[in-house]
């Protein structure tokens, strides 16, 4: 299943996740999805492993062509020029010409003026044809409309915390009317089994278990296939083999109206990650290695 973002790029509709997934098992994790069926693989400068990522790739042997390769732009390396040469950091440890997709990791409120310097960055990177498409990470609507006043090209996807627990109707709202692809990462909800209240996550919810029951589907297949239904990309993550052919077999059911009402009425309004506007190159700045 694939998706066209506004720039007419078409995009996999899943993509497999590699946060805080170890650069020594990110390997394998990577050549597994690959051999699995995915061609979708997101990663990022401030994950470290964006090397092991481009490694495991060479070692599927699926031709590069075929595979959309997604990284994003720490804060750290916000402004014009210190972005163009980001790209060459992650572009280098990927071992990649282009990239299909970059994006800024968070929005960075506190000096919005780097992080307006830092997208026009991605515009002259996409003028150049070094990138496909380029969008945002973590941008509330506040954050974007700051960003269509100062910037001419519409982001192509807002990567945003997205599971049933916490479906942040307002910014996807906002995504929709502006042709930004909403993009969920925590997509089943992972984030809810470690932060808070560790005996209720989406994974043990008597509700979703009781849909994915009527479906003979894991409570994971059912969340994905929610999000793919909404409209949206999903980035799942695992380094388990059987986990990740699992959250990638997510196309040969649908959910009923009720049952999607369902999901969407398990809104907690708890962020499972932080704030947006409480990352600041005080407390979240780390420089990004060299390729």
């Amino acid at each position: 299943m694939k998706i066209t973002l506004n720039n007419g790029v078409s995009m996999p509709a899943i993509g497999l996740g590699v946060y805080q997934t170890p650069p020594e098992t990110t390997t394998d994790a990577v050549a597994t999805a690959l051999e699995t069926g995915y061609r979708h693989i997101d990663t990022a400068a401030a994950y470290f492993n964006e090397r092991e990522v481009g490694e495991g790739i060479r070692r599927s042997g699926v031709d590069r062509s075929e595979i959309f390769i997604e990284t994003k732009v720490w804060i750290s390396d916000y402004g014009f020029d210190e972005t163009l040469h980001a790209f060459e950091k992650s572009a280098g440890k990927l071992g990649v010409d282009t990239l299909d997709l970059f994006i800024l990791h968070q929005p960075l409120s506190v000096e919005f003026d780097r992080t307006i310097a830092a997208y026009n960055a991605l515009e002259q990177l996409l003028a150049d044809g070094a990138v496909r498409a380029i969008g945002v990470s973590n941008f509330m609507p506040d954050h974007l409309a700051a960003l269509r006043e100062a910037t001419t090209t519409v982001p192509a996807v807002n990567q945003i915390e997205a599971h049933p627990y916490f479906t942040q109707p307002e910014v996807r709202k906002v995504n929709m009317e502006s042709g930004i692809l909403t993009q969920a990462w925590s997509p089943i909800g992972g984030i809810t089994s470690y932060r808070g209240d560790a005996t209720r996550s989406t994974f043990n919810d008597p509700d979703i278990l009781s849909i994915a029951e009527a479906h003979g589907k894991s409570a994971a297949q059912v969340m994905l296939r929610w999000q793919l239904q909404l409209g949206h990309s999903v980035i799942p993550k695992s380094v388990r083999p059987e986990r990740i052919a699992e959250n990638f077999d997510v196309f040969d059911f649908e959910l009923t109206g009720e049952q999607m009402n369902a999901l969407a009425g398990l809104e907690t309004g708890e962020r499972g990650g932080p704030d947006p506007d409480s990352i600041t190159l005080e407390a979240f700045g780390r420089e990004i290695p060299e390729a």
